[in-house]
């Protein structure tokens, strides 16, 4: 193993210990391990989490510039672009999320295509554009079929037309 390659291994071994962390709700302690991470050998799930992290603890804008940063890393990740439309909803900026979802969900590379799909959803029933959120939560039950918040969503959208 080269030096980069040591690197890379314990930068993957910060994320993963950071992600333990913030599954655990210690976000501080999840901050700085991700910080490590990105230091040794920056990637873009590191970036992308960290930005997870700030968005649990209310800190949308730092959020979007980390997901920022996880682009320029690797723009083929889909999971940033979707972090990045997710912020911008919760800022009340629907009409802004939808190139990033549109994004996520082209992305070659995805955790889950899923998360796009629903939030996109969401800026439909925003919109008050039901035939087009029960079609983006049909599709994020296409790529995940037992998609929990899918269905409750997409169920709970149904019975307000009938």
């Amino acid at each position: 193993m080269d030096n980069d390659d040591i690197k890379k291994a314990q930068a993957i071994r910060y994320w993963q210990q950071a992600y333990e962390q913030q599954m655990q709700k210690r976000f501080a302690d999840a901050i700085a391990l991700y910080m490590k991470s990105i230091e040794l050998y920056p990637t873009a799930e590191a970036h992308t989490y960290l930005g997870w992290t700030y968005s649990l603890m209310g800190r949308l804008e730092d959020t979007i510039e980390e997901c920022h940063k996880a682009i320029e890393v690797d723009p083929t990740f889909g999971n940033p672009y979707n972090d990045i439309g997710a912020g911008l909803i919760e800022m009340g900026e629907h009409d802004a999320a939808v190139p990033w979802l549109e994004k996520a969900i082209l992305a070659p590379r995805s955790e889950s295509r899923a998360f796009p799909h629903v939030n996109l959803a969401r800026v439909w029933e925003h919109r008050c554009e039901w035939e087009k959120a029960i079609e983006s939560y049909k599709r994020a039950l296409y790529e995940e079929p037992g998609h929990q918040g899918a269905l409750v969503c997409l169920k709970k959208l149904r019975a307000k037309q009938n």
